[in-house]
């Protein structure tokens, strides 16, 4: 019999707080009694410690088909390590479990390799999470153990000292939290980054989160690129494998070789400055590895680009950012090979840097990268596409400044696309571009689309059809690289529909209406009084439209039910039709009920139910003091007052009821949500209709900000 170890403890890298992972193992015909006995004997005292136990007890025979039903075991295995009691039983079991690896590996690695995707897609990756996981992440502890999986095939090889390094390191940061958690856990929460940075001897949070997330990172491009070099092999029968490598000329200096774009025997770095960009294009086109010692030999032997770029090295470039989704992989092999700081050197501003809105997946690196992705799936519908993805790699290069990233950001683009070897008006279009980017989406979700000065409002900076095209699929493909909500069906048709409206503006001088009152028919029984509810199911929620007699206070009415219900409001538009007013609503509630909306809207009309008490507003720690912003030159017809707010139900009520009590109307609204901050924009009137004084704007606002203030007293 053999007392064993398993995972961590198998491995010899326990930290603080880790369980003692062990099985008993018993040589086939042992007698039961006795080995159950000398378990009891082990795993007593072990408990009575206090010792973390994880223990199990089984035969050899019990063990070794175990691993062949389950890959997860059969890699696990491989870590064993002897003990206690009879080192020939230990000794079997490894090498034996080890041998089944070897001969299986080209039947057992897909299946391993969708477990490690499906762990992927359910955590995240490790160099992007808010609250990263060290175990569990893509690039954390449990990808290393993987790769030296990998290694024990004898399939592919991954960079021994290079990933041992990663993996100890990683473990030093696991020791650390776990000291200051005083608790096994394997996901740093923001509190834990001060510790963390004194802990591992760094200057600040920031240098900890960097620190983290680099080993991370480099440890997802060891993963990928070893489960590519994996895929590659077993693609190939072991008899049709060469004795030397074969090389497939694609390119002029560039060749194929084994699933990898590699350098020809006569290519010669040294005269060709274009050669780095040339291979990573190829590779990112045909979604391939550009291998690792081909770009870190490009980068020390090839010359640097001149200022500016010869017209190939634009054009490489440009190939290079529209690949689609073989540009992340490659453009992992350029930053881990320092080829990036050779092609644009102020990529060290945005690397690593995480963005301050929550509604963002990614750091701010690989948002870019990610945006020149969704980008090359729209580059059909734009006149220049080389601007339009040199744009979105360079919207956000701004990031981390003082000022307004957009404002920053433009004067560094333009200097790039210079030194890229683009025209001067190339280079207007694109730091236009950068500096604008966030216009398009802005103006459609906080401005009513009826008023002229929405359209004005975008055409002051947007001047030409090409430019409108190009500001759209950039926003588009920025809000899809951000997250799903970025660009919900919702935001995607205002977003549209305001461009749509702004190219016929561009075209024809006249803007075409965003939307027809005239297709809401009154419902009978409406004019008695009574109130009509249509529910509409849409692509993420319902579309609810109120048709009632016009009244001071209706929207806050109606307002009120949705929060009352805890449903979320994306958007609502209301007018007036004669004596009747009209009010759209889309929310993100899929099964509403149009009676039980009815019923609830009677009973707040009649006064039955008062939602101002279970609808005032209450402080939570770490929420911003609400904004309120009149803004004179939105509209020439009503007063737009902005609210900026912690994102929550009732808010578009508050806002709403305090207007009615000044006997004001809200001729539309506005509702959007970005990360944890509510932006609603209100078109205010008077009741007798026309745009609120000066006097009377500062009134409102001070209502609208008493109405939300978040006092603790409340």
């Amino acid at each position: 019999m053999a007392l064993v170890a398993v995972g961590g403890y198998g491995r010899g890298e326990l930290a603080p707080y880790s369980d003692l992972d062990v099985v008993l193992v018993a040589d086939e015909g042992v007698d039961e009694e006795r080995w159950t006995a000398l378990a009891g004997q082990v795993w007593y005292p072990l408990w009575d410690s206090g010792a973390r136990l994880d223990h199990a007890v089984r035969t050899l025979p019990e063990m070794l088909t175990a691993a062949e039903g389950d890959v997860r075991v059969a890699s696990g295995l491989l870590d064993v390590r002897h003990v206690a009691g009879d080192h020939s039983v230990a000794l079997r079991l490894r090498t034996t479990t080890l041998t089944q690896w070897r001969r299986q590996a080209r039947e057992r690695l897909p299946e391993l390799h969708e477990l490690v995707r499906s762990r992927h897609r359910l955590v995240g990756e490790l160099a992007h999470l808010s609250l990263p996981d060290l175990k569990e992440a893509e690039g954390g502890l449990r990808d290393a153990t993987v790769l030296k999986s990998l290694t024990a095939t004898w399939l592919v090889d991954v960079p021994a000292a290079d990933l041992e390094r990663c993996r100890q390191q990683l473990l030093d940061v696991r020791d650390v939290l776990h000291a200051a958690a005083g608790r096994a856990t394997d996901r740093i929460a923001p509190e834990h980054w001060a510790p963390l940075a004194e802990g591992l001897g760094l200057p600040d949070e920031t240098a900890a989160q960097r620190y983290v997330r680099e080993l991370g990172r480099r440890v997802t491009h060891l993963s990928r690129l070893a489960w590519r070099r994996t895929e590659d092999a077993l693609r190939r029968t072991p008899a049709a494998r060469p004795r030397r490598p074969e090389l497939e000329r694609v390119a002029p200096g560039i060749a194929l070789s084994r699933g990898e774009i590699v350098l020809e025997r006569t290519a010669k770095p040294a005269g060709d400055p274009v050669l780095l960009l040339r291979a990573a294009a190829e590779a990112a086109v045909r979604d391939l590895v550009l291998a690792p010692p081909t770009a870190a030999r490009l980068v020390r032997e090839c010359p640097p680009l001149p200022d500016p770029w010869p017209d190939e090295a634009r054009r490489q470039l440009v190939r290079l950012l529209a690949a689609g989704p073989g540009l992340l992989p490659v453009w992992e092999t350029l930053e881990e090979t320092g080829a990036l700081a050779r092609i644009l050197p102020e990529w060290e501003r945005i690397r690593l840097l995480p963005h301050a809105s929550a509604i963002h997946r990614f750091t701010v690196d690989r948002h870019v990268v990610e945006t020149c992705v969704e980008a090359s799936t729209l580059i059909r519908d734009v006149s220049r596409p080389d601007v339009l993805v040199v744009a979105a790699l360079l919207h956000d290069i701004g990031k981390g400044e003082l000022t307004e990233h957009s404002v920053a950001g433009a004067p560094i683009a333009r200097a790039i696309a210079t030194r890229m070897g683009f025209g001067p008006a190339e280079v207007d279009l694109i730091g236009g571009l950068v500096r604008w980017h966030l216009l398009l989406a802005g103006v459609a979700t906080t401005r009513d689309p009826d008023d002229p000065a929405t359209i004005d409002a975008l055409l002051e900076h947007v001047d030409s059809l090409d430019a409108l095209a190009l500001l759209t699929a950039l926003t588009e493909a920025d809000a899809k690289a951000a997250s799903a909500k970025a660009w919900s069906s919702w935001r995607a048709g205002l977003v549209l529909d305001l461009s749509r409206r702004a190219r016929a503006a561009l075209e024809r001088g006249s803007v075409p209406p965003a939307f027809s009152v005239d297709e809401i028919p009154v419902p009978p029984g409406v004019a008695d009084g009574e109130v009509s509810v249509v529910v509409e199911p849409v692509a993420d929620g319902s579309r609810v439209t109120v048709v009632a007699l016009d009244r001071v206070g209706l929207l806050a009415d109606v307002a009120a039910v949705f929060a009352l219900r805890r449903v979320t409001v994306r958007a609502a538009r209301l007018w007036a039709q004669g004596e009747y007013a009209v009010s759209v609503w889309d929310v993100a509630d899929g099964g509403l009920d149009p009676g039980a909306v009815r019923d609830q809207l009677d009973a707040i009309t009649s006064r039955r139910v008062d939602p101002a008490a279970r609808l005032a507003p209450r402080h939570r720690p770490g929420d911003l003091d609400p904004a309120v912003v009149v803004r004179p030159e939105a509209s020439d017809h009503a007063t737009v007052i902005e609210v900026r707010a912690a994102d929550r139900l009732g808010v578009v009520h508050l806002v709403s009821a305090a207007l009615a009590a000044l006997d004001m109307t809200v001729r539309s609204a506005h509702i959007s949500t970005l990360g944890p901050q509510a932006v609603d924009v209100f078109y205010v009137q008077e009741s007798a209709a026309g745009a609120l004084s000066d006097t009377r704007a500062a009134e409102a606002a001070h209502a609208v900000r008493e109405a939300i203030s978040q006092a603790p007293d409340r």
